[in-house]
């Protein structure tokens, strides 16, 4: 079984390579690695995210990421989650649930209520994924605005 732990700064390269796996499932984002290794560093670095990964035999084989906000309706903090991704030969074997309950745990020593995630609604496997772990939609839509 994986070993989840916080990523470290000097993975963030490798951490890179795993959203680009990522964002070839997701036609909402595209892969820019400079874009994604400052965003990553952000995280890492950061003192209201929590980036963990999951490693096998001493090689990172999944990542996540949550960002605390604060809700209004929960009054309090929520976690954002992103970046959930998994090495395509390690799927399957509890690597994403592993890495989904480090975050939980993460979220509630936050004090955190609820969380929440956009799920792309082309990738039937990753919505399977979160209705396994007791994810349930909303009946919100998400909209953006580039700025």
């Amino acid at each position: 079984m994986a070993n989840v732990r916080p990523a470290q700064v000097e993975e963030v390269d490798h951490l890179v390579h795993l959203l680009g796996l990522l964002f070839t499932i997701e036609e909402d984002f595209s892969v820019d690695v400079e874009k994604q290794r400052n965003g990553l560093r952000l995280l890492v670095e950061g003192d209201r995210a929590c980036v963990l990964v999951a490693e096998q035999d001493g090689q990172v084989i999944g990542m996540c990421t949550g960002q605390i906000v604060i809700s209004t309706a929960e009054g309090g903090p929520s976690v954002l989650v992103e970046d959930v991704v998994v090495e395509p030969e390690y799927r399957g074997q509890g690597v994403g649930r592993a890495l989904m309950a480090a975050l939980t745990e993460w979220a509630k020593n936050q004090g955190s209520t609820r969380m929440q995630l956009l799920a792309d609604k082309n990738n039937p496997p990753g919505l399977v994924f979160y209705n396994r772990l007791g994810w349930t939609s909303t009946a919100l839509v998400c909209l953006r605005r580039f700025i």
